[in-house]
């Protein structure tokens, strides 16, 4: 599923750039959509190949907990590998905490990342907090993702 998600992105990249799709990309958009159009699936999900199991996580949703857990990781392994595992938690907790009550209020109403983040740990918690899961996470769950 990731690996459809990874081309229906690059076709949109293509699109909005004004390019041209590969062959490849054109036959697989075009039987996805006729296989909808036709009504041989219930939703462009199905007809894509976007299927979950019935009370699973949907793709979009597990892209996003994907995206934050891996900016929780690096932010951990980057700016706290010098502490143990619950120590790193719990100072992970406090700075998405922190965040979360004071800057990111702020900045998820911009266009993007504010440029002064980029290469410190504001970055990380920006990333986490923009992947669109559910922030801030619990110390237990924070132990979990970071171990």
């Amino acid at each position: 599923m990731l690996a459809t998600i990874d081309t229906l992105r690059d076709i949109s990249r293509r699109c909005l750039a004004d390019e041209t799709l590969s062959a490849e990309q054109s036959h697989w958009l075009g039987i996805s959509l006729e296989n909808f159009l036709d009504h041989r699936c219930s939703s462009v999900d199905d007809a894509m190949g976007l299927r979950f199991p019935r009370g699973g996580v949907p793709w979009w949703r597990e892209e996003a907990i994907r995206k934050r857990n891996a900016a929780l990781r690096e932010l951990a392994q980057r700016h706290l590998g010098d502490l143990g595992p619950s120590a790193r938690a719990r100072q992970v907790w406090t700075m998405t905490t922190r965040y979360g009550a004071s800057a990111w209020r702020h900045d998820q109403n911009k266009d993007g990342m504010p440029a002064r983040y980029r290469g410190t740990c504001k970055e990380l918690l920006w990333r986490a907090f923009a992947s669109g899961a559910a922030m801030p996470v619990c110390q237990r769950q924070l132990r979990t993702i970071l171990g």
